[in-house]
């Protein structure tokens, strides 16, 4: 099992295909997207499956397909298939996608093996998703979300980012929505990884606001007493409707010393948290020829300087110099 110097074990991995995505979304690309890694630093599908097997002989459960958009990646399906070979060592494999283009590759990817599919959907308004996003893709995200559940992945989640002033009075709608649809509705608290570099504590909604929302007009219970390694509290509805509810709140309630996850970044790179200042340089360890021996023990060494904590609500806090985009949700 890796673990890290804090004694967690880490079962998480991050995977990014691409640092490229069709959205603009203001709390991640307001400003477009910086140049693109060159396409020779970018990990090979042949790369990300081997480097992938390695994570799970050493103990790496889960695997989230991540970008960038990951869908912009010719033939992705292709890699979800190479990595699902690795069951049932692995025992999960999911992907977050934006949803603009997953309709027509919903089958394919499930068919290749993804068990699980997370849709971003910052908004039920259109005027407001297309503020939030800086694209006219409401439609396309409803079908995205309509086409995960008929082809049978379970559960499909949808990510709303939660900003002050932007998508705060869409609580209960959004519940709504989850109850109509049945879908594992999750809010997360806006983090300081945009390129704007214009993340303030003011436009952060916390938690515990979002819960005490939803839950005066539709009753909510935990549905188990302790998340573990999980990012979100989890809640169902107490009427016993379809659906659930997820709140991710790493400002105001830090889950850090549970945390199971690293990352692995489009270039090969190793990001320990979300927030490291410091990647560690797999890609280059791989192209060495090393033999795969020693590529797990750069693995293991890296684990062991894995951040005991993200430094948000420090004064000294510095914002990573790469997006969230860059970096792999």
């Amino acid at each position: 099992m890796l673990r890290d110097a804090y004694n967690r074990t880490i079962r998480d991995l991050r995977i990014s295909v691409t640092d490229r995505c069709n959205f603009r979304c203001f709390y991640c690309l307001p400003n477009g997207e910086p140049p693109m890694a060159r396409k020779d630093t970018i990990l090979t599908f042949e790369e990300t499956a081997y480097v992938a097997d390695i994570f799970v002989s050493l103990g790496i459960e889960k695997i989230r397909l991540t970008g960038g958009e990951p869908l912009l990646r010719k033939d992705i399906a292709t890699l979800a298939a190479e990595i699902a070979v690795l069951k049932p060592r692995l025992k999960d494999l999911a992907l977050t996608t934006n949803g603009f283009i997953f309709p027509g590759l919903a089958d394919e990817l499930h068919s290749a093996g993804v068990d699980r599919v997370t849709i971003s959907l910052d908004s039920l308004d259109r005027d407001k998703f297309i503020k939030m996003t800086g694209v006219d893709g409401l439609e396309k995200v409803f079908a995205a979300i309509e086409s995960a559940k008929r082809a049978g992945f379970d559960p499909v989640k949808v990510n709303a980012a939660v900003i002050r002033g932007h998508n705060d009075d869409e609580f209960v709608e959004f519940a709504r929505f989850a109850r109509e649809f049945g879908v594992s509705m999750r809010f997360i608290e806006f983090m300081p990884l945009d390129s704007g570099h214009e993340w303030n504590r003011d436009l952060v909604v916390p938690g515990r606001e979002i819960f005490e929302t939803i839950n005066a007009v539709y009753p909510l219970k935990l549905r188990n007493p302790d998340r573990g390694s999980e990012t979100a509290w989890k809640y169902v509805f107490a009427d016993g409707s379809p659906g659930e509810i997820g709140i991710i709140a790493p400002v105001t309630e830090m889950f850090c010393g549970a945390c199971s996850r690293i990352r692995l970044t489009a270039d090969g790179q190793i990001r320990t948290c979300l927030f490291s200042t410091t990647e560690h340089d797999l890609r280059g360890v791989l192209r060495s020829g090393v033999p795969r021996a020693e590529i797990a023990r750069f693995i293991e060494s890296v684990v062991l300087n894995k951040e005991p904590r993200h430094r948000i609500n420090d004064a000294d806090f510095v914002q990573p110099s790469r997006t969230m985009s860059f970096i792999g949700g």
